[in-house]
This record gives C-alpha cells, structure tokens and sequence, in this order.
C-alpha cells in the first residue's frame, strides 16, 4: 500500500487541499484542477458535502484521484472508503487509526511532525508521509536536516505553503509534492471562477518535480 500511496504522491508536483461546500461546486473544482494538470485531489472531510462530493468527482471527473483528506480515525477511514476514495490523508496519527490502516483497501498518507514519529511510521511500513504543518515545524529546513538520518523516507509537505514557497521545498530530493490550498482559494470557488482556478493549476503543475 505504501508503494501505492508513493506512485499516486508523483503523479503531480502539486496536491491541492480542499474543503468542498458543495456537491456541485466540487465537480467543476475538480474539473478546472484536473484541465491544469492537478490529478491528485485531496478533498477534506471538513465539511457535510465532503463524502459526496468525493463520490460525485469520482464519477464525474475520472481523470481525478480523489482522496479524503483530515482522516482521523477508523470511522472516518471507513467513511472515505465506502464513499470511493482513492486514498486517505490523516494530519496526524494515533496507533487505532493506523491499525484502521492496515486492514483498509487503499492507501494512507499519515501526518507526522517529528523525527520521531515518522521513524515510528516507517517502522509500520509507510514510505511517504506527510509532514504537518510544515511551515510551523520547521519546513525545508527540517526536511533538509532529515534527509542524511531518514534517507529512506520521502514526505508530502502540507501546512503553510503557498506558490512562492513550494519550489524551494520541490527542489528537495525527499519530498515527492507538496500539499496546499493555493490554487484553490475559497474566494475564487465561491465566485465559481473556474477559469482562473485552471490557471493556478496550471501554474502549480509547472513547478515540476524530478523522480
């Protein structure tokens, strides 16, 4: 699984973080995303609409790779698997969740914030994680300082990073992608700018990212 969550991780430079408010909106969202080359969308289970929308891009957009996103526990798992997801993403993790994990049919992106942690959820068997909140905790800075003890390790950077921020972590060769709201902002969904939206994707697409 953890070899599943690494492939779907390089299948863009760029996740976009979104908390959906409704079912409609979500499929033109996922459409406009998918048009600049984001794929991999990661759909927070933040608000009611979250698990049909997550539904309703699946079938609707079948480019996308639709996760759930703020996975926090075995229901939630349970939740995002039976409404389609491709995959879960969880900001932290405790040992029930991962337990959770271990039985589910598609594969976690678990949060971690210290060295610590992610040794504890590479012992468990994951090769990717997710670093949250990256900025706070530290951010490129941290992952460069990991790199030489945790070298098997890759990590999804989430949590603070905007357009002019995430190449610099992209440039670093134990990150795979980075996750973020940017291109994605509330305003812009609200306004169902569609178009504009695609051009941030575009853009974020563009940053690229090596193996």
């Amino acid at each position: 699984m953890s070899d599943s969550m690494l492939k779907i991780c390089r299948a863009a430079p760029v996740v976009p973080v979104l908390t959906v408010e409704s079912v409609a909106s979500a499929v033109a969202l996922a459409q406009a995303l998918v048009a600049g080359g984001l794929t991999v969308l990661e759909i927070t289970l933040r608000t009611p609409a979250a698990l049909d929308a997550i539904s309703k891009v699946k079938v609707e957009v079948p480019e996308a790779i639709v996760g759930a996103g703020t996975v926090r526990n075995a229901k939630d798992l349970d939740a995002a698997v039976s409404a389609g997801s491709s995959f879960a993403v969880s900001p932290g993790a405790t040992s029930a969740l991962l337990d959770a994990a271990d039985g589910a049919p598609i594969p976690m992106l678990p949060g971690a914030a210290t060295v610590s942690e992610a040794m504890a959820l590479n012992d468990r068997g994951f090769k990717v994680l997710k670093l949250f909140p990256a900025e706070p905790v530290g951010g490129v800075s941290w992952l460069k300082n990991v790199g030489g003890p945790l070298p098997q390790i890759r990590f999804c950077p989430t949590g603070g990073i905007d357009a002019e921020k995430a190449p610099d972590y992209l440039a670093l060769d134990n990150v795979v992608c980075v996750g973020g709201s940017w291109v994605a902002p509330t305003a812009l969904i609200r306004n169902e700018a569609w178009s504009e939206i695609e051009k941030l994707a575009r853009t974020a697409f563009l940053l690229g990212k090596r193996g």
